[in-house]
């Protein structure tokens, strides 16, 4: 295992392996990193119970980022400190967090039970925690949690008792909603966290298993032709008018190259292939993929400005990162529009909705959007409908006219 001198600049430069990969510290005996295959970096102490035959101890000081390696440091010596008092410390928080609240649950769940998962979607995660799950039921305690409870909580969240507008900084705001999907989503959270303190011992039971989670309510998830038209107006007055261009250009290049928001926003130059029209992405939702591009998102492309010192296709116009705020102007234009309930990633499905009704293959699109698995592209299957019924006039018609009758 690799010994080093745990700072900012060794932390940061370690890589992730094929498993876990652990960093020890050459100065600081048992202080140590986790490194993960997705590169998730948590800082742990390690040690032994009864002298050098004994059982191996580890206890989570916390995860890279959040914390510093300083912090993380000065927490190890308090450890490593009470351990060489007699104090069995993985021992003692096992005992103590018997007593939790779901709010602390919940807290060490994302601390220590998601190294797996990347930081997009611990992010989301974190805000259904903290804007739906918490106020309802963060204050009761672990161990007293019913299914009950997990049942009114789900439909709370459904019924939008949990909905807000969130006043965020300065000049931003959040909206939070509710509904069955988001309570559907809530829910799943809710038993993973569950299942963590079962595998950690801290509870004998999950009561989330075997509640029915709400099904969304299924609406078609793209925009119609009409839509799509005033949606193009509403981009064209937004030009005139001095709306950022590069957010303009967001939002074309989600609808035309079916690629999903955060690939958009976080797309380098380094990553566009002009000569064989693609994006090679290193990360994505699914990982790493290649996203065929048209010669439209293409050409698109070639008319954006390259910022000096700054890698990103679309970049933020007060610092070296990506462009920000994207929310904010699609609000203003789904008003133009008149386009209510569409979100950007609706932009994705429209993509996907085009080229199936037009006759492109379910396995082809689905290539083309990343998907994994087939049965997430069969959600716009009944938009083959459209051309199979051509060929079905087209030869109703052929037969007709070899009868005469036209």
């Amino acid at each position: 295992m690799p010994t080093v001198k745990l700072s900012k600049r060794t932390v940061d430069a370690a890589q992730p392996g094929e498993t876990d990969t652990y960093f020890w510290d050459d100065e600081l005996r048992g202080f140590g990193l986790k490194v993960t295959p997705k590169g998730t970096k948590t800082y742990l102490v390690q040690y032994r119970v009864g002298g050098r035959g004994g059982r191996t101890r580890r206890v989570t000081l916390g995860r890279h980022g959040p914390v510093t390696p300083d912090q993380a440091r000065q927490e190890a010596l308090k450890t490593l400190g009470a351990v060489a008092g007699g104090l069995d410390v993985a021992e003692e928080k096992t005992r103590t967090r018997k007593d939790l609240t779901m709010a602390q649950l919940l807290d060490l769940w994302m601390a220590e039970g998601c190294d797996h998962k990347k930081a997009s979607t611990l992010k989301i995660d974190r805000s259904n925690i903290e804007r739906h799950i918490k106020p309802l039921i963060g204050t009761k305690r672990l161990n007293t949690l019913t299914r009950t409870d997990v049942e009114r909580m789900q439909r709370a969240i459904a019924e939008g008792k949990t909905a807000a507008d969130i006043k965020t900084g300065t000049r931003g705001r959040a909206v939070v909603e509710g509904g069955r999907g988001t309570a559907a989503r809530c829910l799943a959270i809710l038993g993973a966290a569950l299942t963590f303190a079962v595998q950690r011992d801290l509870r004998p039971d999950n009561p989330v298993r075997g509640v029915q989670a709400y099904k969304g309510q299924k609406k078609e998830p793209f925009l119609s032709m009409e839509e799509l038209d005033r949606l193009g107006a509403a981009l064209r007055e937004a030009e005139q008018t001095g709306t950022n261009p590069f957010a303009i250009a967001a939002i074309r290049l989600m609808l035309l190259t079916g690629c999903r928001k955060s690939e958009i926003l976080t797309l380098r130059w380094e990553w566009v292939d002009f000569e064989r029209g693609c994006l090679r992405l290193p990360e994505s939702k699914t990982g790493a993929k290649v996203v065929p591009v048209a010669d439209a998102p293409l050409a698109l492309l070639r008319t954006l400005p390259r910022v000096a010192g700054n890698p990103h296709v679309l970049p933020s116009s007060k610092s070296e990162g990506h462009l920000v705020g994207l929310q904010k102007v699609w609000e203003s234009l789904r008003v133009k529009a008149d386009l209510a309930d569409v979100r950007l990633h609706d932009l994705r499905h429209s993509f996907a909705s085009a080229a199936v009704a037009q006759g492109e293959s379910l396995f082809l699109v689905g290539k083309v959007l990343g998907h994994r698995q087939a049965r997430t592209t069969e959600v716009y299957a009944h938009l083959q409908d459209d051309p199979v019924r051509g060929v079905a006039n087209r030869t109703a018609d052929t037969l007709i006219a070899m009868l005469g009758e036209k």
